[in-house]
């Protein structure tokens, strides 16, 4: 039996990075989280620490912002793109690079040139993956929290000695929404797509009735890939964040879906993937990824 080296790779993680751009008095601050990864012919270092092939993962942190200053951010997928392009094309020994961005969003307090308040938990994402001459991009979101207060329900499931669960046909349904979308090419208006996307995520979430959280995410997925040709493939993770209806008859009151506890764990986890089944390949974009 031979033991050998599997896939590898490794950078730096989780790079904070904050820009002011100041047109006068008016001063616009963009917050990021960026990692970077590559890959290559890093057999020496693991095997016998050489490590002449490498370079350190605190060059590639300084190339995070040189790069902010050396040109605008821009969008985090041209941005990524930037990164990842550099790095293939100046290390001999490294072919694949995995740029991860976060952008987080903060937003001018009314009245005021430079002060800023944050704008929730929202972040939107991107993960470039460069391999030689080739890219992929894929975007999205994370901590997205939706609510609506009808339109769910949730009946017709197996029962065994364990169920306790009521059916019902009037719930509220809650979730954080962590989407990520596989884009086809790399000449793409990022910002128009993004914000298009999100849209119609919202959009769907709002006006669908909902008789499971999985119908719910079908749903989602189809609408985008309807609405934006330039999506292959749409991946979402929803945790259902259960509201619990309060039973009030302990205190002579009457509780007609107004009163609720929310849970915050444990969680239902809904996952699922929608995409075009003449999508073009997906490079390791997609596989380097967590699953969601």
């Amino acid at each position: 039996m031979a033991i050998v080296l599997g896939p590898n790779q490794y950078g730096k993680a989780e790079n904070r990075l904050v820009t002011v751009t100041r047109d006068g008095a008016v001063h616009t601050v963009r917050d990021f989280t960026v990692g970077t990864s590559l890959r290559g012919d890093l057999a020496d270092t693991h095997l016998t620490g050489d490590n002449a092939k490498v370079p350190a993962t605190d060059t590639q942190k300084n190339t995070v912002y040189a790069f902010a200053k050396e040109a605008p951010v821009g969008e985090i997928e041209d941005f990524a793109l930037r990164l990842g392009r550099h790095f293939v094309s100046t290390q001999e020994a490294i072919n694949g690079a995995l740029i991860l961005v976060d952008e987080h969003s903060w937003q001018r307090i009314e009245g005021h040139d430079h002060a800023f308040v944050a704008g929730g938990d929202e972040k939107r994402t991107t993960a470039v993956t460069v391999e030689g001459s080739r890219a992929w991009v894929v975007s999205g979101l994370r901590d997205l929290a939706v609510l609506k207060s009808t339109g769910s329900e949730f009946h017709g499931y197996p029962r065994d000695r364990y169920t306790t669960l009521p059916e019902t046909a009037d719930r509220v349904l809650a979730t954080t929404v962590t989407a990520r979308w596989r884009y086809q090419g790399t000449g793409i208006d990022w910002a128009a797509s993004f914000a298009e996307i999100r849209a119609v995520l919202l959009r769907t979430f709002a006006d669908k009735h909902s008789l499971s959280l999985q119908q719910t995410l079908y749903a989602m997925g189809e609408a985008v890939l309807k609405a934006r040709p330039e999506v292959a493939e749409v991946r979402l993770s929803l945790p259902n964040r259960h509201h619990f209806e309060v039973d009030l008859s302990p205190f002579g009151l009457e509780n007609h879906n107004e009163v609720f506890c929310a849970a915050d764990r444990p969680y239902g986890l809904i996952e699922g993937s929608v995409l075009r089944d003449d999508a073009e390949d997906a490079g390791s974009s997609w596989l380097t990824l967590p699953t969601f």
